[in-house]
């Protein structure tokens, strides 16, 4: 059977995770298998036996389908469509690109229009200049599958994409914790300094919406809410869903943040235990005395207010104190930590504790932060601590 007669679009929602409504829909295409089931055209369109010319016209096809049927609908969100970097490259007439000219023909407000690129192929220069032209003409760009390689952070630099549709599988893989969950909050992190929304794809699960939520996701999209479907819902569908789902994550993440407060407390009460001590000559046997090791403490420090440290570390392990001079005379005051206590205390705001951003300490692997605080009016006492609960 020729695949053109088969390939039609479908439509998955996005949904927003402030508003529960539906925002938009990602058009993707869809064929028949040899049973008459619905199936995705993702193998079609990846074979190498096909000519990339029959593969481009195809695409075409289905994405003239999907305009129509998008300028039929009364929905008046966004419609994303999926654009190959690597057939960019194919196209001769910039002054003509075929989906402006499918916009006019069913004068859809371009505003509404999301083009996404996809693949890790494709020349630079010729995608700069493609989204500099669709920008021109009121489109929004996207990146897709961001974080799945090595050229998507360059693409992100040049091109400075309106949205960041992360990677599935690293999502998902961030959504059960270890590197994959640091690199998304960092990519998070990313996108709002640039302006970028970020869009969680493969949302599968309740824990997977959570997740997104946590690492400040406004958009998600997966099979939690539905998979690509022929008809568009209504706007409001999943509102009741979303609502719930919030509810849960407010819950749990209240609770979270109690014990967070609570673990400060008891922080605090060790660094006075410790600003004591360090009054006078102290004694390491008898500040093992106190519960440092259960509440994460791993070492703490001295520095004077030039940022030079003056004692030896002081590490906790095992029920005991030793310590280790390895650092001692090295310098911390280009740390943000060492130098916002300064600018603290140039405000009159002394003896305040500054935190670090987490950060995995070298020696142990443990996710740490790093605690300053005044000690006198010579030295900065700095506290090491795993970031368990911070």
């Amino acid at each position: 059977m020729n695949p053109e007669k088969q390939l039609f679009p479908y439509f998955q929602p996005i949904v927003g995770a402030a508003s529960g409504t539906i925002i938009g829909y990602e058009a993707l295409a869809r064929q028949h298998d040899t049973e008459g089931r619905v199936i995705s055209a993702g193998e079609l369109f990846s074979s190498a036996d096909i000519a990339p010319d029959q593969l481009i016209a195809w695409d075409r096809m289905v994405r003239r389908q999907a305009l129509e049927q998008f300028s039929q609908t009364n929905f008046n969100g966004y419609l994303t469509l999926n654009i190959s970097a690597a057939w960019i490259d194919r196209i001769t007439d910039f002054t003509a690109l075929p989906t402006l000219l499918m916009l006019d023909e069913f004068t859809i407000d371009r505003s509404r229009i999301i083009i996404e690129i996809t693949e890790s192929k494709g020349d630079l220069d010729n995608l700069v200049e493609i989204a500099a032209i669709y920008r021109r003409h009121g489109l929004k760009i996207a990146i897709d599958d961001f974080g799945a390689g090595f050229s998507q952070l360059e693409r992100v630099m040049a091109i400075q994409p309106d949205i960041i549709k992360l990677d599935m599988q690293l999502f998902q893989n961030a959504a059960k914790g270890g590197i994959a969950r640091d690199i998304v909050h960092l990519i998070s992190r990313l996108a709002k300094r640039t302006g970028c929304r970020i869009v969680c794809e493969g949302v599968e699960t309740d824990e997977d919406f959570y997740f997104g939520l946590s690492c400040g996701a406004q958009y998600m999209q997966g099979y939690l809410f539905s998979p690509a479907t022929a008809q568009f819902k209504q706007p409001l569908h999943f509102q009741q869903q979303i609502s719930s789902l919030r509810k849960t994550f407010l819950k749990r993440t209240l609770v979270k943040e109690e014990r967070k407060i609570q673990f400060i407390s008891h922080i605090k009460d060790l660094v006075e235990v410790l600003r004591k001590a360090l009054e006078t000559d102290f004694n390491l046997n008898q500040l093992a005395a106190h519960p440092f090791e259960k509440s994460g403490v791993l070492r703490f420090y001295l520095c004077n207010n030039q940022g030079d440290q003056i004692s030896s570390n002081f590490n906790f392990a095992d029920g005991k104190w030793f310590d280790d001079a390895t650092q001692l005379g090295f310098n911390w005051a280009w740390r943000p930590y060492f130098y916002q206590l300064l600018a603290l205390e140039s405000e009159n705001d002394c003896y305040r504790i500054v935190t670090s951003e987490r950060y995995r300490d070298f020696n142990t692997d443990i996710l740490c932060k790093t605690l300053s605080l005044r000690l006198d009016d010579q030295r900065i006492l700095l506290m090491d601590i795993a970031a368990e609960w911070l």
